[in-house]
């Protein structure tokens, strides 16, 4: 039996809205006190302060949804730096024990140590992973698998489909799950055919994903990761509010409730790029997919939603000291990431004025145009100059180690309020569904 845990009045600031469908920009309402079977965790990779203040300005109609429920900050350090990465973060975030550097799932002695969605799994509720990046990235990979490097994805996958604890996983990386024999990163297993033996449904574009009728799907929708949500328009792959939509349908199906973890992968990379444009475009896919959890849980009133992030990366912010301003709208018109622009100049870079007004609204001046022409790097010089137009700061092309912002929405919100540590995030999440950990 779940103990019944009390909302407090921060938890439901501000959100009021009719029981209909949620409109984008409309918050959801409050929920009754009651039971909590259901823990969706959304994390923002490489999300933090300076990216929300941007995102406000960058959307066109209200504030982020996950404004009116903030409850709190969150530390991010790792076992052995100040700065960490996705996999100790991940891992911290997953099993409430920091660990170094590089590592998923053991703690920093290397010792395996059980993730909330393991434990999840123990307690008989059905269990998820979402990401825009391959399945089997940090992330991700935290919260169901243990390998003393991020980068052995080959493991990672081996160990998701051996151990069966993730009953829907949704992503790209299909090639980790095939034999080199048919191009994937398998010497000889085929672990897509195991999984569909196991009883998986597996989909791989956005029509087969939203017709899946099964509560167990493998969902790959590319070989390696997925497209940025810049470039998604005319592929065949679900945005992440199709995949997150479609993981609540399935898991919920569980009459013991279930833990769903989403990650915004993306968003990291582009802070990686210092690209404004990319960064603002995947955390609006962001908002939808959080959006799809809020309605579930407004109606089901059985279910916590946490909004976070691992880290901050590139330490964005807003203004500067240049002539143009700020003027975030301007990314809206940016179409393309800098990195596929810079494929687009030709061997001399003669052509990067045109390039640039094919791609954004901007009309560079003749210095600007210089500095792309003569830089060493023409993805984080194309990324800045549009940076500058746009009024946005960026202090590295790394992760920081500033805190990042905690966002609760329905039963439990207590638990997440001030700042806690990315350590607390497991076990509280443990306490609001009364599970061993």
């Amino acid at each position: 039996m779940l103990k019944k845990l009390f909302v407090s009045g921060l938890s439901v600031m501000t959100l009021l809205v009719g029981t209909g469908a949620m409109a984008e920009g409309e918050k959801p309402d409050p929920p009754s006190k009651n039971e909590v079977d259901n823990v969706i965790l959304f994390i923002a990779d490489g999300y933090s302060a300076g990216y929300n203040v941007n995102y406000r300005y960058y959307k066109e109609d209200g504030d982020p949804v996950w404004d009116s429920f903030l409850t709190g900050m969150m530390t991010t350090h790792s076992a052995n730096n100040r700065i960490t990465d996705s996999a100790a973060a991940g891992t911290a975030m997953s099993t409430g024990m920091k660990t170094k550097n590089g590592f998923i799932g053991l703690n920093e002695e290397g010792e395996k140590v059980q993730t909330i969605l393991e434990a999840a799994h123990e307690s008989e509720k059905a269990t998820g992973l979402v990401a825009t990046s391959t399945i089997t990235h940090a992330t991700p990979a935290a919260f169901a698998s243990h390998v003393d490097s991020r980068n052995n994805q080959a493991e990672i996958a081996r160990q998701y489909v051996d151990n069966g604890t993730v009953d829907v996983l949704l992503g790209g990386g299909k090639d980790y799950f095939l034999p080199e024999s048919e191009g994937g990163h398998q010497e000889t297993r085929h672990l897509l055919n195991e999984a569909k033996d196991e009883g998986y449904e597996f989909v791989e574009n956005k029509d087969e994903l939203l017709n899946a009728n099964s509560n167990q799907i493998l969902g790959f929708f590319a070989n390696d990761s997925l497209e940025p949500e810049l470039h998604r328009e005319g592929t065949e792959q679900p945005s992440l509010a199709d995949m997150t939509s479609s993981a609540i349908e399935a898991l919920s199906q569980d009459d013991d409730g279930f833990f769903l973890m989403v990650e915004g992968s993306q968003i990291d990379w582009a802070g990686h790029a210092n690209d404004a444009a990319w960064a603002m475009s995947d955390t609006a896919a962001f908002e939808e997919a959080v959006m799809q959890a809020l309605k579930f849980a407004e109606e089901d009133e059985q279910t916590l939603v946490i909004v976070t992030s691992d880290h901050d990366t590139g330490g964005m912010t807003l203004g500067g000291y240049h002539s143009h301003g700020t003027d975030v709208e301007i990314l809206r018109e940016v179409t393309a990431t800098g990195e596929h622009m810079a494929t687009q100049l030709n061997e001399d870079r003669s052509n990067v004025e045109e390039v640039i007004e094919a791609y954004t609204s901007l009309t560079l001046s003749d210095e600007e145009i210089v500095t792309i022409e003569e830089a060493d790097d023409l993805e984080l010089a194309i990324n800045h100059t549009i940076s500058q137009y746009a009024g946005v700061g960026w202090t590295t092309t790394n992760h920081t180690g500033i805190e990042v912002p905690v966002y609760a929405y329905g039963k439990g919100t207590e638990h997440f309020q001030g700042l806690i540590d990315n350590t607390d995030l497991a076990k509280n999440i443990a306490t609001v569904l009364n599970i061993p950990f």
